[in-house]
């Protein structure tokens, strides 16, 4: 897996220089001087942005974590994004920075059913934002036919993986394999802790949807409401640099960037990888590649800006409370590394 991440951060970066390099960085440099005091704006729009989706996430906690205020949920999802972004983890770590966050004060079962819930609800909004979004601004997008298709089956084999998802969710089965081998009397004593701690985020997870079953669809709501200001963004960006930035542009262009990184989700590292696609989207949409490579690299200033912020809260987060038993003391620690990070990041 290490040096499937190594070889990913690589390939993105020979992207990026090839990008460069085809571009040209004076030019580069020039078109973003043009858009002078207007990218500070579109940096902090991004927090709008953030806030929506935390506003979503506060609707997918359970237990006793969902008397959590509002600030200290942004403060912990701005930590977790922190730490996906700067570690190559395939947006993994983060969710574990934001279970192990939320365990200092809460019960572990609940934190790991938190993240997991908030996990679908991002992923089923996204899905959903770009697959109507499609369907309005598809005959402005041109595409080959052949990137058409992949595109549309893999959003398809996700929207099975969501439903099948959400099922296990519901219904208390994630940790249905741990239990069958169990019973079988194969793992030892390792397995049967794990089974204890994975059937307990079961419970909480069937609590969740039998006490809220409405909460997941308003959570899928705000996250669609933060998609959308990203449609701004975009005629905003546009506006700035002179282009012909009508508000359907905007959307075909944001609808179709996040489409690509709604698939490219997997990637432990979007260096490269998201200039190159709103490079592709600018250009679909009639645009030279200047002005796609510009709108990525202000899409990366927009991270950086954030992610500095959501480190110094995690910083300030972990010195406020720090757990005072382990966490797998307190339940939970084997089942928040079943999102497959031993020690990292979101």
């Amino acid at each position: 897996m290490k040096k499937f991440h190594v070889v990913s951060v690589c390939a993105g970066a020979a992207l990026l220089l090839f990008l460069l390099w085809k571009i040209g960085i004076g030019q580069l440099w020039r078109e973003i001087t043009a858009l002078g005091w207007g990218l500070i704006p579109l940096i902090l729009m991004e927090g709008i942005v953030d806030v929506l989706h935390a506003v979503a996430w506060r609707y997918c906690l359970s237990g006793s974590a969902r008397s959590l205020p509002f600030t200290r949920v942004f403060r912990i999802r701005m930590a977790g994004f922190a730490i996906n972004f700067l570690t190559p983890t395939a947006a993994l770590g983060g969710e574990v920075t934001k279970g192990a966050l939320l365990s200092q004060d809460h019960q572990g079962v609940d934190a790991v059913s938190g993240v997991l819930i908030g996990k679908l609800s991002f992923a089923a909004a996204q899905l959903l934002f770009v697959s109507c979004g499609a369907l309005l601004v598809v005959s402005r997008i041109q595409l080959p036919r052949a990137l058409w298709i992949a595109m549309v089956v893999s959003s398809g084999l996700l929207a099975l993986g969501l439903i099948g998802f959400y099922l296990v969710q519901k219904y208390g089965k994630l940790g249905s394999l741990v239990r069958w081998l169990v019973e079988r009397n194969v793992g030892g004593k390792f397995l049967g802790r794990l089974e204890g701690e994975i059937s307990g985020v079961d419970g909480a997870l069937q609590t969740f949807y039998r006490q809220h079953p409405w909460s997941l669809l308003v959570s899928v709501f705000w996250h669609l409401a933060g998609f959308a200001v990203g449609i701004l963004q975009t005629w905003f960006f546009l506006h700035l640099l002179a282009r012909d930035g009508s508000l359907p542009v905007a959307a075909a262009i944001w609808i179709l960037g996040t489409w690509f990184d709604l698939l490219t989700f997997a990637m432990p590292s979007d260096i490269g990888v998201q200039e190159g696609t709103r490079v592709i989207a600018f250009k679909a949409l009639g645009f030279d590649l200047i002005t796609g490579m510009t709108y990525g690299v202000v899409l990366r200033l927009q991270q950086i800006f954030w992610a500095v912020f959501g480190l110094l809260n995690y910083a300030l987060l972990v010195a406020e409370g720090k757990p005072k038993r382990p966490l797998a003391a307190r339940g939970g620690d084997s089942a928040l590394a079943l999102l497959g990070y031993r020690r990292g990041r979101e």
